[in-house]
């Protein structure tokens, strides 16, 4: 089958001879000069931060407006900073209990607390789960036997690792029978490679930033951020960690993101690759995925201009 520009989908080879399946989470980045509520997206749940109860009953109400559209991304970061670790009354220590608060969140679904307390309407209901990890969390997955998304892309030796410790000690459950391994991180496709990489400028600078400031401030134009790197406008620390930031990304032209996401699903076994990407230009993203679907061998995803 041929995409609407006659270029036949290439696809790009899962484990077991299949194809690995791709999906896109928009995680509702604030754009300079764009308020809130344009930025329509979702994200994770850091579970240290809530008390799983409430959690479970906030996904059990989505469950019950939206029959079989939810997931649940529950991962273990505490608060960002200091300040925002002291707003929601915990500390730095608190993802030490998140195998302990994994156990306790499903167990809300199951109706198996030892409370007494039933969580409506989560009490019955099956909502998937999946862990999501950078490296640590990936035992806790195996443990829950739970679906596993780990990013991030850049420390690939790492991840590996995690995901070949995952499977070895996977223990089958409700939720799942076998392991199940997502691979996450930025993927950015464009005509060129530099044009691609100029999409994941304004989030390394936004980065950057809340790791200097303590805030995430809206994504800024590629160009500006460009503009203060040449004129000499961050400290030391600030274009260290902005260099970093636009590291090891898979990022290029169809054919160079092609090559690179075959061979990570190739080293990594993974069922799928799920794609955050974020950037200022909202056109620039929406023709990235439209290549990047191309690449995936997605049929009719026409609509962007070959190189």
């Amino acid at each position: 089958m041929q995409d609407q520009q006659g270029q036949t989908p290439r696809g790009i080879p899962g484990p077991h001879g299949g194809e690995v399946r791709f999906s896109v989470l928009d995680r509702s980045r604030t754009r300079e000069g764009h308020d809130g509520p344009e930025a329509v997206g979702t994200g994770g749940v850091m579970l240290p931060n809530h008390q799983p109860l409430v959690v479970a009953e906030q996904f059990g109400v989505l469950e019950a407006l939206f029959p079989g559209r939810i997931d649940m991304g529950l991962g273990r970061s505490v608060g960002f900073t200091d300040g925002v670790r002291k707003a929601l009354g915990r500390d730095k220590h608190a993802a030490e209990d998140f195998a302990a608060q994994l156990t306790e969140l499903l167990g809300w679904f199951r109706g198996t607390s030892d409370t007494g307390v039933r969580a409506y309407p989560a009490d019955g209901r099956r909502v998937p789960a999946f862990v999501l990890a950078t490296g640590e969390g990936a035992a806790v997955a195996a443990a829950a036997g739970l679906p596993l998304v780990i990013g991030d892309l850049r420390g690939r030796e790492k991840m590996l690792r995690a995901v070949d410790g995952y499977r070895a000690a996977f223990q089958p459950s409700a939720w799942a029978p076998e392991p199940y391994v997502v691979v996450s991180g930025t993927v950015a496709v464009a005509a060129t490679e530099e044009a691609a990489r100029r999409l994941l400028v304004p989030e390394a600078w936004s980065m950057a930033y809340a790791r200097t400031h303590g805030t995430f401030p809206p994504l800024p134009p590629a160009e500006r951020v460009e503009g203060l790197a040449a004129g000499g406008a961050l400290t030391d620390k600030e274009r260290s960690l902005y260099e970093s930031g636009l590291q090891g990304h898979v990022h290029g032209t169809e054919e160079q993101v092609a090559e690179a996401l075959t061979a990570l699903v190739e080293e990594s076994g993974a069922q799928e690759v799920l794609v955050t990407t974020s950037t200022y230009d909202r056109e620039g993203l929406l023709d990235s995925y439209r290549r990047l679907a191309r690449v995936a061998g997605l049929a009719g995803a026409g609509g962007a201009d070959r190189p």
